[in-house]
């Protein structure tokens, strides 16, 4: 047995360029090398008896792919109804590493196609060098592209959304493997070294089968904030650094600004995030604040001590400035030997603050310092220390010296600061409104504010707002929910008084649906004094619109608040600049994939006009998950396809579950990702048109299309009958919940109803048993449908809209990618789970019904004659998977199955967690 590629397509006929033909050639042995190991691993340690089931599995599933062939599903049923229980575990646990070995064969192989790429950076899309020589080509120099990245903000902000499946151990295990292949890619080696190689290899891949997939305790919040932190360790707290300096270099080679202001801002929900999660609460928000810090200082700390080592000068043989002179005699190292090294003493006594800081912070400290000295009240302090040494070496002609370290550490202190990353607090409305209510009920009594009209609400909230004296009183007993929200915004207040305002710098209210629920939390932010009665605001209020109506709603909403005097108020204590966040996983939910799209897209638009007319600067923070029906995709080409106007230099977007670990958990990948959200919001700001809207033409049959698709997706989902039961048991959404994935319930409320099911166990659901509906249903009927309607304009004109319009294109590439990772074969034995035939064949019937117009159409629009066809990378990607993947589905139906009909073996629950894991990691965007 190995990973040997699928014969489906030879590689030979794809009609690559030679460049990639050899890098495909090089996966191919990494694939084989790793599959080798494997199969000899499965062999010592499972027999030779379950390696040949293996195989004879995979020959079968690939012939059942290939051709729906119905002799080889008989067989394959044949063969899995004769194992035992023990026996699927077993070929479980094989397919699931097949998967994860081939991704790490695929990354390295991605890196090497980076590398490449990076020889002509200036000509490869999604680079900076390419960015900037586009915008000089333009007629704005260095000079002003410096302004620009003064100004802007680009903040990748990590959740806690439990679509990462794999536990830490397993990364780490991956991550060795990983560095092993790499080793061997960069180095010659011996042909001993190489037989020393392939034994680590041999070693790792062992301990990762005998290392658990499979959590067997729920995570903490904390948990998930210290998963969350060791990317840091991996990528951020040296690739944001670097990323600045490597484009501070180049700009100011151009005439640019000599030092640049740090643009990339880190963010976090974990740890702050209590929509739905009554786990985080103020203790454990300031447990997360504390993690965070620590890690920032252990950092810091670290680097001054090896900065300590470096920089050894003598100071009778280099010159030193005054005010180093001056720092290094605050130093209370008391040391002989670094009598006549004024930089080792300067680096002591700002060691020596820092470890003080870090005390006066209650952060531990590994190593002591030399004695002792006051605490910094801020990092900026820190940094204007650091900026000592620096103009020290470079007025001495030691500029290269001050480029080392010392330059990747100032940055790193400007992008961390004492905090590492700005958490968001975020609420859902209806809590936030009950607060309120309680708060206002027994300050005032008789109110009855749940009972209020949306006018009634606005005006007692604005005349609350200028209102001196508090709402609570110390002599009231409040609800356990008030006290704990009171409890969370008294935290915040506390963060910001130890570690600054940028620590906390965002208040989100999940489910805004008026002009109300932006003042609750504004008359909440005041009870704690982050808001005052004289319109001074020290956080940024931001709505968060997730639903089809409210994203509808969303700029009338905004255009009503900005007329609110002691609201406007507020915002320009901001620095008249207002963020909003988009929700793509409910809308999708809400609406269907195409309709949520349009409607975020038309919202935007309408978002820009009003910002434009109010003379307030649009900050949008995009909630996108991983998979393509929670808004995932490509990133640059999403950044591009944004209405004219939507970007203006500052773009958060979230960075969600096993996202976060194929984008960050290797530094080469991870510079390059946050190179990318770079390049695309300065070309996005820059380079795009300034109109926020495309030709009439395009929207009204955009509009058309979505109106369509929105009646087709609310037709099947909310509208037939039955739905609800065919979506419970044709899918792995009970067995989902059983997984230790996440410290968030799966649902808000205690019922089977998709309204109240949260996006990620929806689409993660749809994902597991290969339909990936949300990411593609009722596109097929739309278009189909629109094309009856305007047979004047027909199929020429939809193709028309794809090639010049960006955001129809990337909609029809991200159902394009999603559509090549699903399967109609598989996904028919799911349906086979359902109890009720005539349930089953109705629904079932529709759904392949759709799949097929779907195709057929989408692949008429883009003018290709198969999926994928104009991505071969990742199309041979996703073939080359499905030998290894099909297997999986197949065994995860029986098991459902046999764990359905009660089957007291605890290895058929288990064995069903081993599959999800499995066909999650063969997907790798699923939730």
């Amino acid at each position: 047995m190995s990973l040997t590629l699928s014969t489906e397509e030879p590689v030979s006929q794809r009609g690559d360029d030679p460049a990639h033909q050899e890098a495909d050639a090089r996966l191919r042995e990494d694939i084989r090398l790793l599959g080798r190991i494997l199969g000899d691993t499965v062999r010592d340690q499972e027999g030779e008896a379950v390696f040949a089931l293996v195989e004879n599995i995979r020959q079968t599933s690939v012939r059942f792919h290939r051709d729906e062939d119905k002799l080889a599903r008989r067989e394959l049923e044949a063969i899995l109804d004769g194992m035992s229980i023990a026996e699927t575990v077993r070929i479980v646990r094989a397919y699931s590493y097949f998967s994860h070995l081939a991704n790490i064969a695929e990354d390295q192989n991605n890196i090497r196609r980076m590398r490449a790429q990076r020889a002509n950076a200036a000509n490869a899309s999604g680079t900076l060098a390419h960015a900037v020589k586009r915008a000089r080509e333009a007629g704005i120099d260095a000079a002003l592209l410096s302004k620009f990245f003064g100004q802007a903000l680009i903040s990748p902000v990590l959740t806690a959304h439990p679509t990462e499946v794999r536990r830490k151990s397993t990364i780490d295990r991956e991550m060795e493997i990983a560095a092993l292949l790499d080793r061997r890619e960069r180095m010659q080696l011996t042909a001993e070294e190489i037989e020393a190689s392939e034994e680590q290899l041999r070693r790792a891949v062992v301990t990762l089968w005998q290392t658990n997939l499979l959590r067997r305790s729920k995570l903490t919040v904390l948990d998930e904030v210290a998963n969350g932190l060791s990317f840091y360790d991996y990528t951020f707290l040296r690739e944001v650094p670097r990323l600045h300096c490597v484009l501070e270099d180049s700009l100011r080679a151009q005439g640019g600004a000599a030092e640049l202001g740090s643009f990339l801002r880190m963010g976090s929900w974990i740890g702050g995030d209590r929509d739905g999660n009554p786990f985080v609460t103020a203790d454990v928000m300031r447990g997360t604040m504390m993690l965070q810090s620590r890690r920032a200082f252990s950092f810091y700390l670290d680097e001054l001590h090896a900065l300590g080592a470096e920089l050894s000068m003598a100071a009778h043989l280099a010159d030193v400035s005054d005010e180093l002179r001056a720092l290094a005699e605050r130093s209370p190292d008391p040391s002989p030997h670094r009598a006549g090294e004024p930089y080792r003493l300067a680096i002591s006594g700002v060691y020596a603050r820092m470890a003080a800081t870090a005390h006066a912070l209650e952060l531990p400290n590994r190593r002591a310092a030399v004695g002792d000295a006051p605490a910094y009240a801020s990092a900026q302090e820190f940094k204007a220390d650091l900026d000592v040494l620096d103009r020290s070496l470079i007025a001495d002609n030691s500029a290269v010296i001050a480029r080392g370290r010392l330059r990747q550490l100032r940055r790193a202190v400007d992008c961390f600061g004492f905090y590492l990353a700005s958490l968001d607090i975020r609420q859902n409305s209806a809590v936030h409104e009950r607060t309120v209510a309680e708060l206002i009920d027994a300050a005032m009594p008789g109110t009855s504010y749940l009972a209020l009209g949306e006018e009634a609400r606005i005006a007692l909230l604005t005349n609350e707002l200028k209102n001196a004296r508090p709402l609570g009183s110390l002599f009231v007993k409040y609800s356990d929910e008030t006290l704990g929200e009171l409890a969370l915004f008294r935290m915040a207040a506390q963060v910001h008084a130890k570690f600054g305002a940028a620590a906390i710098p965002q208040c989100i209210i999940s489910m805004c649906k008026g002009v109300s629920d932006m003042l609750e939390v504004a008359v909440l932010l005041k009870e704690v004094g982050l808001v005052d009665c004289s319109g001074r605001s020290g956080i940024n209020i931001v709505p968060l619109f997730e639903t089809i109506e409210d994203l509808q709603a969303s700029a009338a909403i905004m255009d009503r608040m900005f007329s609110l005097h002691d609201y406007r108020k507020l915002v320009d204590s901001r620095g008249a600049v207002q963020e909003v966040m988009l929700g793509y996983s409910d809308s999708n939910k809400d609406g269907g994939f195409v309709t949520s799209g349009w409607e975020l897209y038309k919202a935007e638009i309408e978002l820009i006009e009003v910002f434009e007319r109010h003379h307030i600067r649009l900050r949008l923070f995009h909630g996108r998950g991983g998979s393509v029906g929670r808004g995932g995709g490509p990133s640059h080409d999403a950044i591009l396809a944004q209405p004219g106007g939507a970007v203006d230099g500052q773009i958060r977007i979230t960075e969600q579950g096993e996202i976060i670990s194929s984008k960050y958990s290797n530094a080469e990948v991870g510079r390059n990702n946050l190179e990318i959200l770079a390049a695309a919001t300065l070309e996005a700001s820059l380079l795009a048109p300034k109109h926020s809207a495309p030709r009439r033409e395009y929207l009204e049959a955009m509009e058309e299309i979505s109106e369509l698709a929105f009646k087709a997706y609310r037709g099947l989902v909310y509208e037939t009958e039955g739905f609800v039961d065919y979506f419970w048991e044709s899918t792995v959404i009970n067995e989902i919940s059983t997984l230790n994935i996440g410290s968030r319930p799966a649902s808000r409320k205690k019922t089977r109803a998709i309204e109240d099911l949260r996006a990620i166990p929806w689409v993660f659901s749809w994902a597991q048993c290969r339909l990936m509906l949300p990411g593609w249903y009722g596109f097929g009927s739309a278009i189909d449908a629109w094309l009856a309607n305007h047979p004047d304009k027909g199929m020429a004109f939809l193709q028309e809209m794809h090639r010049e319009w960006p955001f129809f294109r990337t909609l029809l590439s991200n159902m394009d990618m999603v559509l090549a990772k699903s399967s109609i074969a598989i996904a028919s034995r799911y349906a086979e789970l359902v109890a009720d035939q005539k349930l089953r064949e109705t629904i079932f019937g529709r759904i392949r019904g759709e799949w097929h117009l779907c195709i057929e159409t989408l692949l008429d629009i883009m003018e290709q004659e198969r999926l994928l066809q104009n991505n071969p990378l990742l199309d041979r990607s996703i073939r080359n998977r499905f030998p290894y993947l099909d297997p999986l589905n197949h065994v995860q139906v029986e098991l459902l199955k046999e764990h359905r009909a009660n089957n007291p073996d605890e290895q058929v629950l288990r064995g069903i967690q081993l599959t999800i894991n499995g066909i999650s990691a063969g997907l790798r965007n699923s939730g």
